[in-house]
């Protein structure tokens, strides 16, 4: 929503279709890859039809999707798609977890974030991790399994999340930025590791923080911060499909929020921004 260049996706434009993650239904086609009926996965985001470049490589262009009974097509905006893969090769590939890893997950009970907990969780880690209600505590604990949980509006979280590990944490999935980055800074342990993956506490924020006041921590402990977005690992999304539907099959959740009709797609987008959401927003244009 920023008007300057990015190196993460082109400024939004007034008056222009909002892009994002969609799975449409093939109605027309010219090309050999795709056939009427086919279900398709692609970027082209808040629209009832959009036109696609077959010759364009996923994760730009349209990728072909097998939907089931037991995998629906809203799985690959979920924890089939993109969202699923950055839980997951964050906490792999970036963060580089490791046995006996204290792992901390803030914006908890969001997309991203509900998913990096169960992956942590079934690899048999120890998860701390953050939310923004008492319901969403609630939740991120029972449902997703997180060991301790708290609310991030109760108090300062660079006072709450000491208190509740005292002895320090190893590896911090971060979603949100701003005070939750700096808490987590400072209760990191020597070596620790930290996923750069979202900033949503600044996102609707005109006034964003300078960052971290304590950045120093990263060099008196040799911390590695690391940032990523999904699609610098699209070769791994053959072994994160494999790994993640094994997971659904056994005990992963995927909770989601959705809002029937294109019309209400601000809405969704704004209740996200506000943390009305539990899990995944999505649109529904069925």
């Amino acid at each position: 929503m920023d008007e300057a260049a990015s190196d993460y996706l082109p400024s939004f434009e007034l008056g222009e279709p909002l892009s994002g993650w969609a799975v449409g239904e093939v109605v027309a086609s010219a090309s050999p890859r795709f056939a009427l009926g086919d279900q398709v996965l692609h970027p082209q985001g808040w629209r009832q039809y959009a036109v696609l470049d077959a010759a364009v490589e996923p994760p730009l262009g349209p990728e072909p999707i097998l939907v089931d009974s037991s995998t629906p097509a809203k799985a690959y905006v979920g924890p089939l798609g993109w969202v699923g893969l950055t839980s997951w090769v964050g906490l792999l590939d970036v963060a580089e977890l490791r046995d006996g890893d204290v792992v901390f997950v803030s914006g908890a009970a969001g997309a991203v974030g509900s998913l990096a907990v169960q992956v942590a969780k079934l690899r048999g880690h120890f998860v701390i991790a953050s939310a923004g209600s008492a319901a969403k505590v609630n939740y991120v604990r029972e449902e997703l399994g997180a060991d301790l949980v708290f609310s991030y509006r109760d108090g300062p979280v660079g006072e709450q999340l000491p208190a509740l590990v005292p002895d320090g944490i190893d590896l911090y999935f971060d979603n949100v930025a701003g005070e939750h980055l700096e808490a987590a800074l400072a209760s990191l342990r020597p070596g620790g590791r930290v996923a750069l993956c979202g900033a949503i506490s600044t996102y609707n924020d005109a006034d964003k923080p300078p960052g971290p006041r304590n950045l120093f921590e990263a060099t008196a402990k040799g911390l590695t911060l690391r940032g990523f977005l999904a699609r610098m690992y699209a070769h791994r999304m053959e072994d994160f499909r494999r790994e993640m539907r094994a997971g659904l099959a056994a005990s992963i959740v995927y909770p989601e929020t959705v809002f029937e009709g294109l019309e209400r797609a601000p809405e969704a987008l704004i209740a996200q921004l506000r943390g009305e959401n539990v899990g995944k927003v999505l649109v529904s244009l069925d």
